[in-house]
């Protein structure tokens, strides 16, 4: 039996996901929450929008609304542009690590929707541009996780 998904089936009845933006770089991640919004209310999910000021706090973010036990799955928005110095490294390490950690240790699926990109344009392109809606890609994910995670209640 397959148990892999296709996105255009996929229900998000019966589920309630929350997404988590940063206000850093908000003219991207805005782009990146409302195509996650509006493609888990057209599935069936309740949402709800959380904002965090940068890429550092979604971790903490992420594990408070988990703590809550509200939530069948967190998505997180953040976009980190490459500068001049290595924060840039640091920033993107961090939430990495911590969603990644989040993850592996959690209830809840924690679904990384943080752009790393060397410039606004790639950001750009990624919330509805040539590259795709990562948002919406975000939001078909989280509802693939939760139901491969209820696989596993019974």
């Amino acid at each position: 039996m397959n148990h892999g998904y296709n996105p255009q089936q996929l229900s998000g009845q019966d589920m309630a996901i929350a997404v988590v933006r940063t206000q850093w770089n908000e003219q991207i991640t805005t782009r990146l929450a409302s195509g996650a919004i509006e493609t888990l209310t057209a599935s069936g999910a309740d949402v709800e929008e959380f904002v965090v000021p940068g890429a550092v706090e979604l971790t903490y973010a992420a594990q408070r609304i988990i703590d809550s036990e509200q939530f069948d799955a967190v998505i997180v928005f953040g976009c980190v542009i490459k500068g001049d110095t290595p924060h840039f490294d640091y920033v993107c390490q961090s939430v990495t690590q911590g969603i990644t950690s989040l993850n592996a240790d959690g209830p809840v699926p924690v679904i990384f929707g943080v752009l790393t990109v060397l410039n606004e344009q790639q950001a750009l392109d990624r919330c509805g541009g040539p590259a795709g809606h990562k948002g919406i890609e975000a939001a078909q994910t989280a509802i693939a996780m939760v139901d491969f995670a209820r696989r596993f209640d019974d």
